[in-house]
């Protein structure tokens, strides 16, 4: 009997075209995280922030399938700040995109897997898999490795509502804030 590893988390079902966030074409999420399931068995992945977390490699030759939703900042650069929050219960916090560029190809991507202990610390897990898919991450073509967002190691470090309780070193804290300064996700157009 073939017991699923990786299954989807419902949070990462916002990751679709239009969404400003990384998405796929030409597979399901199952079939994404059908992938995760074989990238992990096989070891390619790395750990991530906390134990219990780690960042699965697609393999190069389906790097393809995934568009990267950032753009390089420049002095011509138009930006909108917006007050959001990801879900309800939530803190808003302030949004920043680019209204206009190129979107940066993808050199790589990374299935963000957490374990469901992790889930489980916030009732946040949506099946009864050992690890669930909750985010989707290009990384650009010559970037090594993509910082995780302010915003989010602030909600995780303060351990506010949609965190996941973590502790970064300042060196971490600084990259994340030096690389969204030079990167943005690009606004949808609608």
């Amino acid at each position: 009997m073939n017991i699923k590893q990786v299954a989807v988390n419902d949070f990462v079902r916002r990751q679709t075209a239009g969404s400003g966030k990384t998405y796929c074409t030409g597979w399901t999420f199952q079939e994404i995280a059908a992938h995760a399931e074989e990238r992990l068995q096989a070891g390619h992945f790395r750990p991530g922030y906390r134990d219990g977390v780690v960042l699965v490699a697609v393999a190069a030759e389906e790097v393809w399938h995934f568009k990267c939703p950032l753009v390089k900042i420049t002095e011509s650069t138009q930006l909108q700040a917006r007050y959001v929050r990801r879900r309800d219960g939530e803190e808003p916090y302030l949004q920043v995109r680019a209204l206009e560029g190129k979107p940066l190809p993808a050199g790589k991507v990374e299935l963000v897997l957490y374990s469901h202990e992790v889930l489980a610390e916030n009732d946040e897990h949506t099946t009864d898999a050992p690890w669930e898919l909750i985010s989707i991450n290009a990384v650009p073509e010559g970037i090594d490795v993509l910082p995780m967002g302010p915003v989010t190691m602030m909600r995780n470090q303060l351990e506010l509502p949609g965190g996941t309780a973590a502790h970064y070193s300042s060196e971490e804290w600084a990259e994340s804030v030096r690389f969204w300064q030079r990167f943005a996700a690009l606004e949808p157009v609608e």
